[in-house]
Parts: C-alpha cells; structure tokens; sequence
C-alpha cells in the first residue's frame, strides 16, 4: 500500500533516531528556549536513551521517515490522580530518569511532534491514540500527560485555569488540543502553573525576544503561553510556563 504509515520506535534502528531528532527540533524549534529547564537539559537525552522502546515514531514505510512522534517516559506515583504536581512536565521528566522506571505505575506523556507542513492529517491524534495503547499494553495504572494547550499563546494574559473554563459556541472545551484529548477519553484534572521553568540571564531571553528590556516588567516571548518576567536588577528573567494536566485510565 502506498504511502501506509506504520509505528515503530527509536530503538528500531539509528537511522530512525536520528531522524527523529531531527523532526522533534524542525517542530519545536520556534519554542527552543523550552529545552532550556533544568529537568530538560539535565534529563531529557537521557530519557529518550535509556526508554528508547517507549519513544514512538508515525514511520511512512515507503521512505522509512517519521511524520510524527509521541515522547514517553515511565514514572512513579504515590498520589490521587487529582492531585498531580504543580510541577508538570519538569516533574515528569526528572521522576522518570531518577526512577529509572523501577517502581513504574503510570506512564508520562512528554510531546507529540508533527512538523506544520504535515499538521491537519490526523497524525497528532493517532500518536495519542498509540500512547493509550502502549501504556495499557505494559501494564500502567494510568496515561498522565502535562498537556501544552495549543490556541493559549493567543491569550498570555489569561490565567490557565480561567482558559480552560472556555467553550466555543457548541459547548465544547475552546483549546483545540484539549479537545482532541477529551474527545479521546481524556480527563481534564487542572492546570499545573509550574509545568517548565526557564531563568536564565537576560541576555538569553533577549535573543529570543528580538529586543533589549529597558526595565523590569512582564515580557512577551513568541509562542510564550504567559509572559516572561524580566529583573534587570538581578539580571535574570523567568518563565513559568503553566499547562494541563490530563489522564486517562487504562
């Protein structure tokens, strides 16, 4: 069949690694400064290593390169699935490398990565449907993923929890990428405010801003869901990025 898209995962070959690689910066390189957490640049290769059997790849078997990926990472949880860490995917990222999926019994969702050229086919919720099914076949309580909401870089000054209060006008939740979730089975639990933080120098921040910051304030960063917050006594800026956080049973 012509063009079949099949599911692997990095382990299948190096090839596909790094041609994983490859798409997951192509699509989130506009949002770099978010490899710039401390979880992420201290765990995040690492994850994708050491569970490279859990790092699923969309492959089009008649070029054998990804159209999509879903990153995972196995975690351990004592509490309510009510009650998930304010720390999102910082929280996530860190448990599972330190863990080293020894006492495992919930698997984290980390990102779903379609390039722009290829968005609208489906192949972001098909890799959600294969996280569902990956986290049933090895046994987990549950699927938790910090879910980035997609349409709230439009409104960075709206407070997360209010954002996902909204509905468009056929009652549905507004976030498309919510939605996508909710239709899938998903349970919406709440924001976690703390989900990936960024401080670093100002220097860094104003790269990514295309600007020098004058005073200290509350900043815009492209694609930024909430503004930066800019010391300029301290010369620091901090991102606190707030997402969702959505489970699914298995």
């Amino acid at each position: 069949m012509a063009n079949e898209l099949v599911v692997r995962t990095r382990a299948f070959s190096d090839d596909l690694k790094r041609a994983a690689i490859a798409l997951e910066n192509t699509t989130w390189g506009q949002l770099g400064y978010l490899n710039y957490t401390h979880s992420h640049r201290a765990y995040y290769d690492q994850i994708l290593e050491t569970y490279a059997d859990y790092q699923l790849c969309l492959v089009n078997r008649d070029t054998d390169l990804p159209v999509a990926l879903a990153n995972c990472v196995p975690a351990h949880y004592d509490g309510g699935l009510d009650g998930l860490p304010a720390e999102g995917w910082d929280w996530l990222v860190e448990s599972g490398a330190i863990d080293r999926g020894g006492r495992a019994n919930v698997l984290g969702a980390l990102a779903i990565s379609v390039p722009d050229s290829l968005r609208g086919r489906g192949y972001a919720a098909r890799m959600l449907h294969e996280m569902r099914l990956l986290a049933k076949r090895r046994g987990f309580d549950a699927l938790i993923a910090p879910v980035r909401p997609t349409a709230k870089w439009e409104y960075p000054y709206v407070r997360m929890a209010n954002y996902i209060g909204w509905h468009d006008a056929e009652g549905r939740i507004f976030d498309p990428w919510l939605r996508s979730h909710l239709s899938q089975g998903g349970r919406l639990v709440g924001p976690c405010e703390r989900s990936m933080v960024v401080k670093e120098h100002i220097a860094f921040w104003e790269t990514w801003a295309g600007r020098t910051f004058e005073a200290s304030g509350d900043y815009l960063v492209d694609g930024a869901l909430v503004p930066i917050s800019i010391d300029l006594e301290q010369q620091i800026g901090v991102y606190e990025e707030p997402n969702v956080w959505v489970t699914y049973a298995s």
